[in-house]
């Protein structure tokens, strides 16, 4: 029997920052939308911090450089966001 691992299901393909929200669309279409006030690096970043999104690891997560923040797309979509204080 084989296992997907789930990390390896839900892929990003695009992310930004838009009006205090960080926007996802991922590899099936979907979008996903988070409020950047329930992590606090993100709640306490500028715009153009928050605007430089990078995808890592082939899309399963989402980085901010200037931020030293990472997040995995798993974990977004279960509604973990990292430090919320």
């Amino acid at each position: 029997m084989k296992y997907m691992v789930a990390e390896l299901m839900f892929k990003a393909v695009k992310a930004w920052y838009k009006d205090g929200h960080i926007h996802m669309i991922l590899s099936d279409r979907k979008e996903v939308i988070f409020p950047v006030d329930v992590n606090k690096k993100l709640r306490d970043a500028t715009p153009g911090q928050l605007s430089k999104i990078e995808l890592i690891c082939d899309g399963t997560g989402l980085h901010w450089p200037d931020l030293d923040e990472d997040l995995s797309v798993t974990g977004i979509l279960e509604g973990r966001y990292g430090k919320k204080d």
